[in-house]
């Protein structure tokens, strides 16, 4: 990808102690890609992963006191939102303010330690698809995430941060049997396929186009596929590429699932992974069933890519030595063990560039009251993430065709430039369109890609309707489902 045009000059002053590696930073930002400080984030995950709770506890509290130090002399949100408080020795995370990402887009450039790096930049960069996987300034990985609270974020990581979430993936979600450095396939005769929205800087088609670019012996057995496209096409590419490792949302892999039953994919997996969305029992189970090969779920965000791993069991771990979350009440209370919460607070404790502190997250969690059985001393969670719906309309000649959710999202955050929306179903051939507060022009441009998608998927006689009622939020939690199916809504309730 080529450079961009306008690079800002990013400098950050010198970091006090408590970096991956204990050492205290140079002058500039830590590489992009810097192979001994992977290395010894790669050490401190292998060492990390035998820790006991309470050893546990103080390394992410080690951790905690020297990014709070960091963050309030060098990032200016920091500077201003904790003016006042304890200092970082004597302070608890309980006494902190919540950060929200409407606090973080309001300012970006304040939310960073990285002097000079402008919004014009950072917006300039994301514009461009041709730059997904690239570092920004030579330096940065930038991460977009969903509107799905309405507001769509932009997330900046540093060299010392991927080296960690690096480390954890494969060392932790991979097992520690896998090899310190790829060098070639991921293991021999491994094949990896995402299948994912790949058309923005989402934080796996960038890590993967990372990947690629940084180990390019790794390229001919690492590509994604864009669910973007019609399915019998995204089917014809997987049979053609025949992957051992399969990645998707738990919605696209039912979809799969389908179509490995009917015959037309013809997939052997070793395994399948899956994480972004709520991954029930019934849908692990008839994947499992469907492609003979275990299904793994993990959990990661462009806030963290790695914020929990499956064990043995396939109960989800926390990387407690690198990330924090606080399940909370509605009111901002700490939930106890084995009660789902109404939101989840995120501290990051690897990236400096763009500290996270009780990050608003807008995951649901339970955290497991009893040690897991594995033996592992991380925290057990339970995740109630996004549970949009799967939508099937009538094509010609009345044939189903499905919808993924996150297409249609993609779709019309990517094309229509809209976050804050709500997409119904309200029949075969009927889409009931509500968009928050957007204007008439804004609004009938997003039906008109809306439409447009729909005729490149062959279903032209589905019918878009805009509705002036605004997205409706989920009563009790507050959160918004972005696609429904209207007639299953109703029927849950």
């Amino acid at each position: 990808m080529r450079p961009i045009t306008r690079t800002a000059t990013a400098t950050t002053p010198r970091r006090p102690e408590g970096g991956p590696a204990g050492e205290v930073a140079p002058a500039q930002p830590p590489a992009f890609f810097d192979p001994s400080r992977w290395g010894r984030a790669a050490g401190d995950v292998w060492s990390g992963t035998w820790l006991d709770r309470d050893a546990l506890e103080r390394r992410a509290h080690q951790r905690l006191c020297a990014l709070l130090r960091f963050a309030r002399v060098h990032v200016p949100l920091y500077r201003r939102l904790h003016r006042g408080l304890p200092p970082a020795s004597a302070a608890t995370l309980a006494e902190l303010p919540v950060l929200r990402k409407s606090h973080v887009m309001a300012d970006l450039p304040a939310s960073l330690s990285a002097v000079g790096l402008s919004r014009g930049a950072i917006e300039e960069f994301i514009a461009d698809p041709a730059r997904i996987g690239r570092p920004l300034a030579g330096r940065y990985a930038v991460w977009t995430s969903s509107g799905s609270t309405g507001v769509p974020g932009v997330f900046v990581h540093d060299g010392d941060a991927l080296a960690v979430y690096d480390a954890l993936e494969l060392l932790r979600f991979r097992g520690l049997s896998s090899a310190p450095v790829p060098a070639g396939p991921l293991l021999a005769s491994e094949r990896y396929a995402m299948v994912a929205a790949i058309e923005g800087h989402f934080a796996g088609i960038a890590t993967v186009e990372r990947l690629r670019r940084t180990f390019p012996l790794l390229a001919p057995w690492v590509r994604a596929f864009s669910v973007l496209q019609p399915l019998k096409d995204l089917v014809r590419q997987l049979n053609e590429y025949r992957p051992t490792l399969l990645a998707a949302y738990p919605t696209v892999a039912e979809l799969l699932a389908d179509e490995q039953r009917a015959g037309r994919l013809h997939l052997s997996l070793d395994e399948l992974w899956c994480g972004g969305e709520s991954l029930s029992a019934a849908t692990r189970a008839q994947v499992a069933r469907e492609f003979g090969c275990r299904v793994r779920e993990a959990y990661g965000a462009s806030e963290f890519l790695s914020i929990a791993w499956p064990c043995r069991l396939d109960r989800l771990h926390v990387n407690a030595d690198w990330v924090v979350l606080e399940g909370v009440d509605a009111r901002g209370r700490p939930v106890p063990p084995g009660e789902p919460s109404h939101t989840t607070l995120l501290t990051n404790l690897a990236n400096r560039t763009q500290p996270l502190i009780r990050y608003d997250l807008g995951d649901s969690i339970t955290v497991l009251p009893a040690p897991c059985p594995c033996g592992s001393q991380m925290p057990a969670i339970v995740v109630q993430g996004r549970s949009d719906d799967v939508l099937t309309l009538a094509g010609r000649h009345g044939l189903p065709v499905k919808l993924l959710p996150l297409a249609l999202e993609t779709v019309l955050e990517e094309e229509g430039r809209v976050s804050d929306f709500q997409l119904l179903q309200t029949g075969q051939r009927q889409l009931l369109l509500r968009l928050g507060r957007a204007g008439r022009a804004r609004a009938d441009a997003a039906r008109a890609v809306l439409r447009a998608y729909l005729q490149r998927l062959d279903l032209p006689g589905v019918r878009v309707q805009l509705d002036a009622a605004p997205p409706c939020r989920e009563p009790c939690s507050g959160k918004l489902r972005r696609v429904v199916n209207a007639a299953r809504a109703a029927a849950r309730g």
